[in-house]
């Protein structure tokens, strides 16, 4: 069963909330209370997941994954007497956790930067009440899916802040990235900015350094007391981990998934990896490569899914697909798998960070320009518009609600701007196309960018468009027994990384060039020299091949052509044969998210 929390604020009129939870659970709640006694978290957590300190009135826990000790948050308690004076301990934190105050009677709890760790709220009854689903709020609220919000989901991208970050359930607001909710006395909201990303201004030669001993310290803090874990070992980002989990002292036991690409190299490169740790006598790794045949195709599995996730994922169309190495691990007696996720946002980045350097150092910019644009290939005159524009987040973010129906860009478009336009399918019904441009231009009024510079609110929108999946990936494996550790959404790692140059973080002439410096003397050194990176497009297309049959049965009564968001005819008839090359091979994993959503919570109940 899938981990989960309520907060509620230290007053009176909380009590009928804990008491509705109670009533609903299926297994008993854990409890932990205020100083005061009365009830604070309520929920369902793994062993050592959560640590508790307290002093005084001032009680501090974190939940998921850390280092953290009673006796750590103790000291910390001590030394606090408001909730804003929690900030140096939420910036010091190693790992990827919830943070929770109780500070005479105020309350303070917040996620992670990137949203891996959600938070929720939601008034209920006479308070508001705080979790990490969205989910368990509408089940208190007895809410109904607004359907305007779930033509959200149809579109082409995981993440456009703040439109595709909101919740299903029109009464539930997602807590916005880099902020913490503050609940009164008397169970009364308000948000409160903590978080800034950091002035990218640091040389490679300082920086690589310091992300080695964040990405260290985040791999230690997991694997520290383990006898076994488990790793994916495939590209560069991967294979980091799994090299710094091996010098640890744990048993690695490590699984690369070789695909049907006959183009893929994830195999031998994984091999060469082995052989070098083995040689440099750094850990013991167990290593496995499953052949493409040993893997479940994508759509494999559809209709033997089951997982309550608080938002439509498109996991769900790849669920026994990603699920195949955690069933293997747990089997070899891993609790805890590590994957590279994250590391592209971080480690690759976005050259839209070129629209600030042309500003700042124009020579090294138009270098830059000109080795992208040969290797991409971008058309010179669409980069040269996109960096003389601008135009602030808000003016692009009311642009691209205009364009929902249009074809999608061209791959060779420079990637820029703000983001990347966002498409709804060409089965979107009339009504869905207008329900989302209304949205989109509602939130365009006022939104402001995760971060001051283009590159890196492309970079922190990614990361929480990406990390939303891998909280729904750990989700799945929770039922094995088995948690999914993402460290390069760690925010002590994801500020070492945006603190250094662009320039020297992004370049045309070197793949990931931060992380093969920082880990220099960890990961052996033929593996540091690869450039390549293996993609999914072939799966796809043979996993449509093979089991257009589910797909089309989707079609049949159709929960999403039911509300009226799609247009099921449509959607049979670009499920009946293989895609067109106008659409990207990855076209049909929203619509099947939010398909089979729509039918899991036709039985569902909140996850207690």
């Amino acid at each position: 069963m899938a981990d989960w929390f309520v907060v509620l604020p230290d007053c009176a009129a909380a009590a009928p909330v804990g008491g509705a939870l109670r009533g609903r659970a299926v297994q008993e709640i854990q409890e932990i209370s205020h100083p005061s006694g009365r009830p604070w978290l309520l929920g369902h957590w793994s062993p050592g997941t959560l640590a508790v300190g307290q002093a005084g009135p001032v009680k501090i826990a974190v939940v998921g994954q850390h280092a953290s000790t009673a006796e750590h948050l103790a000291v910390a308690a001590r030394r606090t007497d408001t909730v804003a004076g929690l900030d140096a301990l939420a910036g010091s934190l190693t790992g990827s956790v919830h943070l929770a105050a109780s500070v005479a009677g105020c309350v303070r709890v917040q996620g992670t930067v990137t949203g891996l760790r959600r938070l929720f709220h939601a008034r209920i009854g006479d308070v508001t009440v705080a979790a990490d689903r969205a989910d368990v709020l509408a089940g208190l609220l007895d809410a109904e899916v607004d359907e305007q919000r779930l033509a959200v989901h149809l579109l082409s991208t995981f993440g456009m802040h703040p439109v595709t970050g909101e919740p299903v359930w029109r009464p539930v607001t997602a807590l916005r990235p880099a902020h913490y909710l503050v609940l009164d006395h008397d169970g009364r909201p308000r948000t409160v900015g903590w978080w800034t990303p950091p002035e990218p201004v640091v040389p490679m030669a300082e920086g690589a350094p310091a992300l080695r001993e964040a990405l260290s310290a985040a791999v230690e803090a997991r694997v520290r007391s383990r006898d076994v874990v488990s790793c994916d070992l495939g590209g560069l980002d991967s294979t980091s981990l799994c090299s710094l989990a091996a010098g640890d002292g744990a048993r690695v036991v490590a699984y690369t998934a070789d695909g049907l690409d006959p183009m893929g190299d994830d195999a031998a490169w994984s091999r060469r990896t082995v052989a070098g740790l083995r040689r440099a006598g750094r850990g013991e790794v167990e290593h496995h490569v499953l052949p493409g045949d040993m893997v479940p195709a994508v759509y494999e599995g559809l209709w033997e899914g089951g997982d309550l996730f608080d938002e439509p994922s498109p996991v769900a169309a790849q669920r026994d697909r990603w699920l195949v190495i955690p069933r293997l691990a747990t089997a070899r007696g891993s609790r805890l798998h590590l994957t590279g996720f994250g590391g592209d946002e971080l480690l690759a980045g976005s050259p839209a960070h070129l629209h600030t350097l042309l500003r700042t150092h124009p020579r090294t910019a138009w270098q830059r320009v000109r080795g992208f644009a040969a290797q991409r290939p971008w058309p010179y005159r669409e980069a040269l518009r996109q960096l003389w524009d601008d135009s602030p987040y808000r003016a692009w973010l009311a642009r691209v609600g205009d364009g929902l129906t249009d074809p999608p860009p061209p791959l060779e478009t420079p990637t820029l701007s703000w983001g990347t336009p966002p498409r709804l399918p060409l089965w979107a019904t009339p009504d869905a196309v207008e329900a989302v441009r209304e949205l989109i231009r509602t939130a365009a009024r006022a939104a402001e960018p995760l971060a001051r510079t283009r590159g890196q609110h492309v970079e922190l929108e990614a990361m929480g468009g990406s990390s939303r999946m891998v909280r729904q990936l750990d989700q799945m494996s929770a039922p094995l027994g088995l948690a999914v550790a993402a460290p390069y959404y760690d925010d002590r790692v994801i500020e070492a990384g945006l603190a250094v140059r662009p320039q020297d973080r992004i370049t045309p002439w070197r793949y990931k060039p931060l992380i093969a410096e920082a880990m220099r003397g960890i990961v052996p050194d033929e593996s540091l020299t690869r450039h390549t990176k293996d993609e999914g497009s072939h799966e796809a297309e043979v996993g449509l091949r093979e089991h257009r049959g589910e797909l089309l049965a989707l079609c049949e009564d159709s929960r999403l052509a039911r509300l009226g968001l799609i247009d099921a005819d449509g959607l049979r008839e670009v499920c009946s044969r293989p895609l067109p090359p106008s659409l990207p091979f990855d076209a049909l994993y929203q619509t099947v998210a939010c398909e089979m959503w729509l039918r899991a919570q036709e039985t569902a109940t909140i996850p207690s």
